[in-house]
This record gives structure tokens, C-alpha cells and sequence, in this order.
């Protein structure tokens, strides 16, 4: 695909900023944004959280990397999967062709301090010390983290600045 557009794949823990950050770089680049677990969820017709609790994380890794095959064929985006997406057997590879995959890293504290109160909503996190939850998550991840095509270091930053970086990325990268 040299020379055309490529999808955005943003990839991280739980707060890293992927939704957040996706959204105001599909802004600066004029493009869509997908949002991989709202996609999800309105297929499967059911929250994600109802989708982990009554047919497991397994069903729901395969709903969201189908739904991904489905928006990497369609018009150039930025495109925001679940925090595990990347740590999926094959799922970096399968994008590869067709998108840039930008790992948005920072500490699982901080990951925690963003997501607040909300992580008890988050399937992974629910009934869980976030912060000890997501050391584990990244301890797990990193290693597929760490395979994608850039990082951007978003710790201490402004989701602003984030999407700076990441649409300079995606004009280098991804032919915008």
C-alpha cells in the first residue's frame, strides 16, 4: 500500500488515551475514528461489559478482531481497538499491511490516576487495586506493546499534545 493512506492504530493499557487521543487526531487529519469496542458492542448488540461477563474475554477478543479485519477495509482511519487487541496472536500482523500501529505508553499509575473511578466498569479491572490490575495488564502486553511501529510516551502529557505527536506520525507514516 505504498504511497496510500494508512489506518491509525493506537494501541495501550486501559487510559492511555487511545478513544480520547484517536478522536482529535482523526480532527487534525480530517479523517473517521472508529472506536473498536463501540463497534463491538453495537454488532454483538450488548455492552462490552455484558459481552465479558456472559460469554467471556475469548468471545469478545474474537468479536473485536473481526470487527477490526472489517474497519481495516474501509476507508482510511484512526482506529482505537480494546487495550488487549495488540496482545492478540496475530492481530499486529494481520494490520500490518494496512496500518501504522502507535503505542500510546505511560506507567500503570498513571494509567490508573486517569481512569479513576470509571475502572470499575472496565471488565478487567472490576473488583480489582486498578493500579496493581494494570501493572499486571502491561507487564503482559508490553512485549506486543513494543512491536508496533511507533510509541509515543503520553505520560505527563496533554491528550492535545498526544495527538500532536501521533497525527506528525501518521503525515510521516501513514501517507496523510
Amino acid at each position: 500500500m505504498s504511497g496510500a493512506r494508512r489506518h491509525i492504530v493506537l494501541v495501550g493499557l486501559p487510559g492511555c488515551g487511545k478513544t480520547t487521543v484517536g478522536r482529535l487526531v482523526a480532527g487534525h487529519l480530517g479523517a473517521r475514528f472508529v472506536d473498536l469496542d463501540t463497534s463491538v458492542a453495537e454488532r454483538a448488540g450488548a455492552p462490552v461489559e455484558r459481552i465479558f461477563a456472559e460469554r467471556g474475554e475469548p468471545a469478545f477478543r474474537l468479536l473485536e478482531r473481526s470487527e477490526m479485519l472489517r474497519a481495516l477495509l474501509g476507508e482510511a482511519g484512526v482506529l482505537a481497538p480494546g487495550g488487549g487487541w495488540a496482545a492478540q496472536a496475530g492481530n499486529l500482523e494481520a494490520a500490518a499491511d494496512r496500518a501504522v500501529t502507535i503505542y500510546l505508553s505511560l506507567t500503570a499509575a498513571e494509567a490508573a490516576r486517569r481512569i479513576g473511578p470509571s475502572g470499575a466498569v472496565r471488565p478487567l479491572l472490576a473488583g480489582k487495586d486498578a493500579t496493581l490490575a494494570l501493572a499486571e495488564l502491561l507487564a503482559a502486553r508490553e512485549p506486543f506493546y513494543q512491536r508496533c511501529q511507533s510509541v509515543v510516551d503520553v505520560a505527563g502529557r496533554s491528550p492535545e499534545w498526544a495527538s500532536t505527536e501521533v497525527a506528525k506520525l501518521a503525515r510521516s507514516l501513514g501517507g496523510w
